[in-house]
């Protein structure tokens, strides 16, 4: 008995030590991965293992153009996610983000919702077979059971993921970009650049205070508006107190997919006029929609002055 346990210990510590590589070709590799066929933005059918994964370093998550919720924040971010990383996007990183509704999601409607949110070389939109892509999500661990609970239907979930060495990492696709960009930095690596050394904690500035409305637009608008910076994805907000009715204002804030599909026209003119970019339903709260135009209110007055003094 003593024997065997001493022989199982040691089968045990050979496993921990098994070369990334090891990993990587069993349960991670080829014979993990699907290799479906998937179909890009710009028409071009590949394979999801042999062209997309092997040998790459990874960011991929689930998306749909028709989505009322998560789904244009996801990208939105993804989008500035993709500015921080600058060239190392669709050089040593590469973006995947694979459609959920391959029977409306064709590749030349992908190719005008990337379009919309200024997307870059290096992230690819992908459409294909409705089981392959749900096998996809299986494997990929960006699909559970919690997905039936969801109004997006799926998580706001991002993989990312080094195929070489078989690591792989689950993280919010809505999270804040620094966040998420510092993260990919650190988990892939910095090619080519210096690491410079760590701060102290104890050297950062103090938190600003900007309260419960200025945290919402900061972690829910801004990867879509600005506040006196001009347009973005969507509409600059300065003013918007002012200009629009608040009951309206309000409304759209809490339910903007039910004001679209009334075709109120306020809100079919903003879906027009900002190519057809929707404004996702956040399902704030009555307390966080007034939070959030106080803030908006605010920020617009301290940006006037500065507005009107850059005006010829």
């Amino acid at each position: 008995m003593r024997g065997a346990t001493i022989a199982a210990l040691v089968a045990s510590a050979a496993m921990l030590v098994r070369p990334p590589g090891v990993i990587a070709a069993g349960r991670w590799g080829a014979d993990y991965f699907p290799n479906v066929a998937l179909t890009t933005q710009d028409g071009k059918v590949v394979r999801f293992y042999d062209d997309l994964l092997k040998g790459k370093a990874v960011a991929i998550n689930l998306v749909y153009t028709r989505c009322t919720a998560n789904c244009p924040l996801e990208t939105a971010k993804l989008a500035q996610v993709q500015r921080l990383l600058g060239d190392r996007v669709g050089k040593d990183i590469f973006f995947y983000s694979i459609s959920i509704d391959p029977a409306h999601d064709t590749p030349a409607v992908l190719k005008a919702y990337a379009e919309k949110f200024h997307v870059g070389p290096g992230w690819l939109f992908l459409t294909g077979n409705e089981d392959d892509i749900k096998l996809l999500g299986k494997r990929l661990g960006l699909s559970s059971l919690t997905d039936l609970a969801s109004r997006d239907g799926h998580q706001p979930s991002l993989m990312i993921g080094k195929e070489p060495t078989g690591e792989w990492m689950r993280n919010s696709a809505v999270d804040n970009p620094r966040f998420l960009a510092t993260t990919m930095t650190n988990f892939f690596g910095n090619r080519g650049k210096a690491i410079a050394p760590a701060k102290s904690y104890a050297n950062a500035p103090a938190m600003p205070d900007i309260g419960s409305g200025g945290y919402l637009f900061r972690s829910r608008c801004s990867a879509c508006h600005t506040i006196g910076m001009g347009p973005a994805v969507g509409p600059d907000l300065a003013g918007v107190t002012s200009r629009r009715d608040r009951a309206w204002l309000v409304r759209y804030v809490s339910e903007p997919d039910r004001l679209l599909a009334e075709q109120d026209p306020i809100a079919a003119d903003l879906f027009a006029r900002y190519r057809s970019v929707r404004m996702p339903n956040l399902e704030l709260s009555s307390d966080e929609v007034a939070g959030l135009l106080r803030y908006i209110e605010d920020q617009g007055r301290a940006a006037a002055p500065v507005r009107n003094a850059a005006m010829p």
